[in-house]
């Protein structure tokens, strides 16, 4: 399994509940399993993440950079996985709601996030009525 199969699988699968507060979530975050770095930023009145960092970003299988090769649209496969926004969310609820792409298996989930503290933030992704968090933790500004 990937790196960041594993990473969504652990948004999708962990079950936590997290309280929300008013930390800001702008930054570069660490998902749980150390593999990669979201850069969250403002994009608009929206809430934006990209993958800015991966701990193997090369394919071991090709020797090349990682790719989107299983999304369903032929068009977006070639695009690298270092810079894809995999959310864009909505203010809701003290945090943020939306759709977060998992690029293993090229599919969309609900999501949501929300900052428990200064140097924590919570992302849950649910896929049908299965949900789960993975905390992230503040790697930079």
């Amino acid at each position: 399994m990937s790196l960041l199969a594993r990473f969504i699988l652990l948004i999708i699968l962990l079950a936590v509940g997290t309280p929300a507060s008013a930390a800001e979530p702008y930054g570069t975050w660490l998902t749980g399993d150390g593999d990669a770095r979201i850069r969250v930023d403002r994009c608009g009145s929206n809430l934006c993440g990209t993958i800015v960092w991966l701990k193997k970003p090369i394919d071991p299988a090709t020797g090349k950079p990682q790719v989107d090769d299983k999304n369903p649209d032929p068009r977006k496969q070639a695009r690298r996985i270092i810079g894809l926004r995999i959310f864009a969310m909505k203010p809701a609820d003290g945090g943020w709601a939306g759709p977060i792409y998992n690029a293993d298996d090229g599919k969309t989930y609900a999501a949501s996030i929300a900052p428990p503290s200064q140097t924590t933030l919570t992302v849950r992704g649910c896929a049908g009525m299965f949900c789960g968090n993975d905390t992230w933790t503040r790697v930079g500004r």
